[in-house]
């Protein structure tokens, strides 16, 4: 998309990256369990500006249907194939128990959702025109244990290098 011995045109360039990444348009999501980390992402900032749009927020506990977070009326598992109907193209993220996470996955599906981010600490099955991302704190906490360990290391191999050269000086 570039002219030679001009550059860029950035702003249709950032227009082009998100046309082939599909984030011309906000994509509706349904937040499904509505403890502590569904109030987190409910409330969470970040993804209208990356062309994510919260729809809705669903929920089977009957304490918490109707309760309103960030502007939205938390509605019953039940109405998710009419949800799914008022928002089409939306993408599930569940964020339930582990013990609830099958259930709700087909529950998602039956109700036409293809894409669903499980949060859930379980691994879920879905068909295979169905995409599930998995995302696992405990994981990405691991990965990073893992670097601050060879940096660590590096620092430890580094000090040693150090000390045998100025021994040697002696």
């Amino acid at each position: 998309y570039g002219t030679r011995g001009v550059g860029y045109d950035v702003a249709y360039l950032i227009h082009q990256v998100r046309r082939e990444l599909g984030l011309t348009q906000h994509w509706p999501i349904v937040i499904v369990g509505l403890g502590n980390l569904g109030h987190a992402l409910a409330n969470y900032g970040g993804f209208e500006a990356r062309g994510f749009r919260t729809a809705a927020l669903v929920d089977a506990d009957p304490a918490k249907v109707g309760e309103r977070i960030a502007g939205l009326a938390v509605r019953h598992v039940d109405e998710l194939g009419d949800i799914v109907n008022e928002h089409p193209g939306a993408i599930g993220v569940i964020s339930t128990p582990a013990s609830a996470a099958q259930e709700v996955a087909e529950r998602l599906v039956a109700a036409g959702v293809r894409s669903i981010l499980n949060f859930a600490p379980a691994v879920i099955q879905v068909p295979e025109r169905v995409s599930v991302r998995k995302v696992d704190l405990a994981v990405e906490l691991q990965i990073l244990a893992y670097y601050e360990q060879r940096k660590a290391t590096l620092a430890d191999v580094r000090r040693r290098g150090r000390a045998v050269a100025d021994l040697a000086q002696l």
